[in-house]
């Protein structure tokens, strides 16, 4: 794929799957912006960083008015919002939405003016929709909502196509948190999915670039997960 003369931005994240998609972008030949709450932590050479919340609108405007012009746009921060609902804090879930949904609404709603002929939205949804599970209602929600945004979005902002990628587990550094347990959890998750193995930050990259490369998709969530959303 060749991505020479096109402007990519790209929203939240700032490490993983994101950083992979950025650099894989730009050595596509695309002009990559990366905007994020913390972009001083997005250190990639060749790269330019701005500021965003997606919990802030005024920040989102912002961001399209620095920007300009664009090919392509990529949203797939998340704020998890995990435990048993019962115990659910209304804030954090606020902020859930706020990542997932809401957020990447008010991008779509400040950047759909500024794209250029064969422009496209990639947002980010995930597995847990798929496959919900004990203390995982917000996650679960947030995730399947995306999946219809894009369908929407992709009929009131046509041409412009709006998809959606769902990642399984990704080996993305995101389990490191799990220490000496994240070997044998990532050992199961591959065992049961029927890729058996799990992903990597290239799968995800790959299959977005894809999706933007490609003009004759739109409205449709692809599904990165080595089918473990069938597991």
């Amino acid at each position: 794929m060749s991505f020479d003369g096109k402007r990519l931005v790209i929203v939240g994240g700032g490490s993983g799957i994101a950083r992979r998609i950025a650099v894989d972008a730009r050595a596509a030949g695309a002009e990559v912006v990366f905007a994020g709450r913390n972009p001083e932590r997005f250190t990639e050479p060749g790269i330019v960083t701005e500021y965003a919340d997606l919990g802030d609108e005024s920040s989102l405007k912002a961001l399209a008015e620095t920007v300009g012009e664009l090919d392509f746009l990529i949203t797939l921060a998340a704020a998890p919002a995990n435990g048993p609902v019962a115990t659910l804090d209304r804030d954090a879930v606020t902020r859930a939405f706020d990542a997932k949904v809401i957020g990447p609404m008010m991008l779509a709603k400040h950047f759909a003016p500024r794209f250029r002929a064969g422009g496209a939205i990639v947002l980010f949804s995930g597995v847990a929709a798929w496959r919900p599970m004990p203390e995982r209602a917000v996650m679960a929600t947030t995730n399947g909502a995306v999946a219809f945004l894009a369908e929407a979005l992709a009929v009131e902002l046509a041409p412009v196509r709006v998809n959606a990628v769902s990642p399984g587990i990704v080996d993305s550094g995101a389990w490191d948190r799990l220490g000496d347990a994240k070997d044998d959890f990532l050992r199961r998750t591959a065992e049961a999915n029927p890729a058996r193995r799990v992903g990597g930050t290239a799968d995800i990259s790959t299959a977005t670039l894809s999706l933007l490369a490609n003009p004759f998709i739109t409205g449709t969530t692809l599904h990165v997960d080595g089918g473990g959303r069938l597991s």
